[in-house]
């Protein structure tokens, strides 16, 4: 506002942001030389709280400082912040902008509501799929900070320019365009952060609204042609308390925003958005009927996006649904598409790599869907090759293909009345994968069955470990169950598999495996099986990630071959295991070794390398 005032006055104008009692608020005033840090925070603080009161400012910059505070009452920190940004350079505002976002992204972290700050490349990749068009309108009902609706809005730009980069828009386009965007928030804070993000982008007069989505009926009769967003995954405790005009009855928050998303498009409008895994499989009814809403009715594709691509707030899976109102008419199939990675690594850090499955996915959606939209066959259509193909173009009959990111599954999915949309259950032929030996539903085969809590201070002494998600976490005088156990981790290290030698006490944060009929299943075997299962991609909910054994069930079933042939592949298994144990144990000799020789060249000193 400082610099608008100052290009004002140098053209010959009047400042307008900053003029009468205001004008000691300016940003040249508040960073001044010789200005005392408590003065500085007393200035800028009045400054935050009287500005709604400006006459002078527009009511687009009242709003965004309503309600503003200065968080913290230390006058160097806000005198080193006061510095940095004074440092910063821009030539317009799309650099202001992507400086604000950049900002939101080292600030971000899980809100209150639980919100998380959504990747930009995953942002980008959405906003692709969906390839909004100019005169189309454009709603986020969980905005957060906007950065669907930058990405959208940028999209469209870059859409409509001509060979040499200039804007074909007109004027009068221009202006319908920013009319088209729409966003939500329950959070005034989110708001405001929209309103800000929006401005810097261009936005004059932003449509962004603090409304609470899920239980208000005022905007219920607005539509949208195009709907983005990555709702909030958490639940309040007791659940939202909705309106009852939404098909779906529920109270958690994820199964009420897709059903919110999919009936406010338009008849052929499209929408992108990120759910978490128990939107695909979960089996309670609200899960099941909104899965069949949209399997009839929206669907089109799912992307199956690697758990931990929001850490570090979170290593939750998720996936993102694509939904297309006039073309899952067109139909019976969906397309499954499967990321295992996206430019980055998984860990807290999430540092940048060279795999990234994120552009070829893209492609290949974006080619299903013109597929559909020309009114081609989809048996006709050449999804993603197997991985290891030497020729990438080489095409598969539809019934033989099985690709490792892709593959199209009739919507007779719906026949077991779960609707389960995991790509996985499709791709193995329904869970009949390949053996030569019975396969049986889990349940037939064994059991998870709840821990029992024990306090920690009573697992101090005893013969027996008390087990836990994360492995032993105590001894116990008592066992819960005897030996030898597989223990399931249910909370925190949810899905990890755990062979117990002995008779143990696993506590309320794991399963342990109960055997439907011992005198047919080798425990070992057992153990080993489970391994394979991949159990921790099944992990679901907001916070600590659970694994709800029902989900287990519906996903799973058990090659069970013949109790002798299980003991003969059970003690392979751990002949290998002993040449692994072996090796690594030779590894760890020759590291000493090498150590040893390390410290004969630089000499020792109470067993450490002499300082050089």
């Amino acid at each position: 506002m400082d610099d608008m005032d100052a290009d004002a006055e140098e053209l010959g104008g009047k400042r307008s942001f900053f003029a009468g009692e205001f004008a000691r608020y300016g940003w040249a005033k508040l960073i001044r030389a010789g200005l005392g840090g408590h003065e500085t925070l007393g200035l800028y603080a009045d400054a935050i709280t009287r500005m709604p009161e400006n006459p002078g400012i527009p009511p687009l910059f009242r709003s965004i400082f309503n309600n503003a505070y200065l968080p913290y009452r230390d006058p160097e920190t806000l005198r080193a912040f006061l510095k940095v940004i004074d440092e910063f350079t821009y030539d317009h505002s799309e650099r202001l902008g992507d400086a604000f976002e950049y900002l939101l992204s080292v600030l971000g972290s899980q809100g209150d509501a639980g919100q998380f700050r959504t990747p930009r490349h995953i942002i980008d990749f959405i906003v692709a799929v969906i390839d909004p068009k100019k005169d189309e309108t454009i709603l986020d009902p969980a905005c957060g900070t906007a950065g669907f609706l930058i990405s959208a809005y940028k999209r469209i730009l870059k859409a409509n320019r001509d060979e040499d980069g200039n804007s074909t828009l007109t004027p009068d386009e221009r202006s319908k365009l920013a009319a088209n965007f729409k966003g939500y928030d329950i959070s005034p804070d989110m708001v405001r952060l929209s309103l800000v993000n929006m401005y810097l982008h261009g936005f004059a007069d932003p449509h962004i609204f603090e409304y609470d989505t899920l239980t208000s009926e005022d905007k219920w009769n607005e539509y949208a042609d195009v709907i983005l967003a990555n709702p909030p995954f958490m639940s309040p405790k007791g659940g939202i308390r909705p309106h009852n005009r939404f098909s779906i009855q529920s109270k958690r928050s994820e199964v009420l925003f897709v059903d919110y998303m999919a009936e406010h498009l338009t008849p052929t409008g499209r929408a992108g958005v990120i759910v978490p895994e128990g939107i695909i499989f979960q089996g309670q009814n609200a899960y099941k009927q909104l899965r069949k809403m949209l399997v009839d009715d929206y669907l089109v594709a799912v992307v199956s996006l690697p758990a931990g691509v929001f850490n570090p707030y979170s290593g939750v899976k998720t996936s993102i649904l694509i939904l297309d109102k006039s073309l899952a008419k067109q139909t019976d199939r969906i397309a499954f598409f499967k990321v295992e990675n996206d430019g980055y690594d998984l860990g807290a850090q999430r540092r940048p790599i060279e795999k990234n499955d994120l552009p070829r996915a893209l492609a290949k959606i974006t080619e299903y869907l013109h597929h559909l939209r020309t009114g081609k066959s989809v048996a006709e259509f050449q999804p993603l090759p197997k991985a290891g193909i030497a020729e990438p173009e080489a095409k598969y009959a539809e019934n033989d293909f099985q690709p490792t990111l892709g593959l199209i599954a009739e919507k007779k999915i719906a026949a077991n009345g779960e609707y389960n949309l995991s790509g996985e259950r499709y791709r193995e032929k329904g869970n009949d994968r390949n053996s030569n030996y019975e396969m049986m539903s889990f349940e037939k085969v064994c059991t998870l069955e709840y821990g029992v809590s024990l306090p920690k201070k009573k697992r101090v002494d005893g013969p027996y470990p008390v087990m836990g998600s994360n492995g032993i976490s105590g001894y116990h005088n008592e066992y819960l169950i005897e030996g030898p156990a597989i223990i399931v981790g249910r909370k925190g290290s949810a899905g990890e598999v755990t062979y117990v030698g002995g008779s143990c006490f696993p506590i309320d944060t794991t399963y342990y495996v109960k055997l439907v009929e011992p005198e047919r299943t080798d425990i070992f075997y057992l153990y080993h099986l489970l391994k394979t299962l991949d159990l921790p991609s099944l992990r679901g909910g907001a916070g600590i990630p659970g694994l709800n054994r029902n989900d287990v069930y519906s996903n799973h079933k058990l090659p069970l071959p013949p109790l002798e042939i299980q003991r003969e592949i059970a003690a392979e298994i751990e002949g290998y295991q002993k040449v692994i144990d072996g090796a690594r144990a030779v590894a760890e000799r020759m590291e000493d070794k090498i150590q040893a020789a390390i410290a004969r060249v630089w000499g020792e000193t109470d067993g450490a390398p002499k300082q050089v």
